[in-house]
């Protein structure tokens, strides 16, 4: 039972990274590989706010949240707002280009040593005859209410109608008056507060922080993406919580658990050849 919380805690925080993936893809078309490096900017953000401003872990959650929101708004604003006409692979470049920036810049301001963060102890509390770590339930809890609460933002403000109108067609949108820079900036603000909370479940998880701390929950955040169907905000929900959960269940068991990620990947794999647009995706009509 307790690898099944564990999974699902796992699964939440890679749900929350991978709706940022797939909001900015849905909506501006593109692949964002520098959104897993976000993470690391909100983990260094509550390690400096509470190791050396020496505050709390609230003031560090929410100095952390604003800071990611920032750093999405100006990310999208100076590497991939002068691309928007440009070809996919320009953007895929430059966004890998904006990774390693920021992954450089934290090595050259904290050093490459992990560094712990000490979030406090939460204790365990016992469900179903299993003791569950209380950041296990924090994780899950709040994890489901902000997806719920981004769900019913798409689906019931004027600004998440004007998300879908964009997603499904950006010219005919700009033309019903839809302000499409507005929106694209509006959907990385979210994306990257998503990836700041992502960081402080994470952290539960893993007390320290490095400059790749981002790279490979990034990349198995958009793996998740995929496997539900990039673009669909209800498959990375899907696909993140999928792979938490057999993320965890290999890592219980000794005979396979050195070959998690191999058999994470080759999920991917496999979904991908019997349905390449994932769980949950659509089939786009390209127009000519």
């Amino acid at each position: 039972m307790s690898v099944l919380f564990d999974g699902l805690s796992l699964g939440a925080i890679y749900a929350m990274i991978a709706l940022g993936y797939t909001m900015v893809y849905g909506i501006a078309k593109m692949l964002n590989f520098a959104h897993g490096d976000i993470i690391m900017v909100g983990a260094y953000a509550i390690y400096t706010t509470m190791v050396f401003w020496g505050k709390g872990l609230w003031v560090a959650v929410i100095g952390a949240a604003v800071l990611c929101t920032l750093m999405g708004i100006l990310m999208e604003k100076l590497a991939y707002k002068p691309l928007r006409g440009a070809s996919p692979l320009a953007v895929l470049i430059t966004a890998i280009g904006v990774s390693y920036l920021l992954q450089s810049l934290a090595q050259l301001i904290f050093g490459v040593t992990p560094r712990p963060v000490n979030l406090g102890s939460f204790g365990s509390v016992e469900i179903l005859g299993a003791s569950i770590p209380v950041s296990t339930v924090l994780t899950l809890v709040i994890g489901a209410v902000l997806m719920a609460g981004l769900t019913l933002f798409v689906n019931k403000t004027n600004t998440g109608r004007a998300m879908q109108a964009v997603s499904e067609d950006r010219g005919a949108a700009q033309l019903m008056g839809v302000n499409v820079n507005f929106i694209i900036m509006i959907t990385f603000a979210i994306g990257s507060a998503l990836a700041a909370a992502a960081s402080v479940f994470y952290l539960m998880q893993i007390p320290l922080v490095e400059p790749l701390l981002g790279s490979m929950p990034g990349i198995k955040a958009f793996t998740a993406a995929v496997i539900g169907g990039i673009g669909s905000i209800p498959g990375a929900m899907i696909g993140g919580v999928m792979l938490g959960v057999i993320e965890k269940i290999c890592l219980s068991i000794d005979a396979i658990k050195d070959y998690t990620t191999a058999i994470e990947f080759g999920l991917l794999i496999l979904i991908l050849l019997v349905r390449p647009i994932g769980l949950l995706g659509k089939k786009r009509r390209e127009k000519v």
